[in-house]
């Protein structure tokens, strides 16, 4: 009996030292494929212009959660409208999501992915006030110097029947 406990005791410690001796099996760096960076070019701290060229407000977008989340921090040039986003992309499903929610309380989420330069991300359909099914549409373009256009439309049918937003973004200096 003492050597069967002798040899069960062995094995235990056994198989605690090689278990231990294991790494992890998570990768080094789980968001650093490339359709995690998709979306690297609205990185930065930015100043927002209307088309018309008026000011629309600040925006910084930073890595987060260990590179896995680029989050938005929007204030407005409407003093004390802000808000903020969490953006990712969801591998399990292969799209990127947005969820917003700014000061007013206002929510949005968004699905969808990078086409060229540019991120395109829509909103499930919703009805909207006057009961006529719609879509939330953002479109951010990386622009040849630098610069990122956003620009907001709501669908119907699957055609822009509204601008809701158009901002052009250019880098702090």
């Amino acid at each position: 009996m003492k050597k069967n406990s002798a040899a069960a005791l062995l094995f235990v410690i056994g198989s605690i030292f090689a278990s231990a001796q294991q790494p992890p099996e998570t990768p080094a760096c789980p968001c650093c494929t490339e359709n995690h960076r998709a979306f690297d070019f609205w990185i930065g701290q930015w100043e927002v212009t209307l088309a018309n060229g008026q000011p629309a407000g600040t925006n910084r977008i930073e890595r987060s959660q260990n590179g896995c989340v680029l989050q938005e921090f929007w204030s407005s040039a409407a003093q004390g409208f802000t808000g903020t986003s969490l953006n990712f992309y969801n591998a399990a499903v292969g799209l990127w999501e947005q969820l917003w929610v700014d000061s007013s309380g206002n929510v949005l989420k968004l699905r969808g992915n990078r086409q060229g330069d540019q991120m395109i991300l829509s909103s499930e359909p919703f009805l909207n006030a006057q009961g006529v099914s719609s879509v939330n549409r953002i479109i951010w373009t990386l622009n040849q110097d630098g610069s990122v256009r956003q620009l907001w439309e709501l669908l119907q049918d699957g055609k822009a029947v509204q601008v809701v937003f158009d901002g052009l973004y250019r880098k702090k200096e």
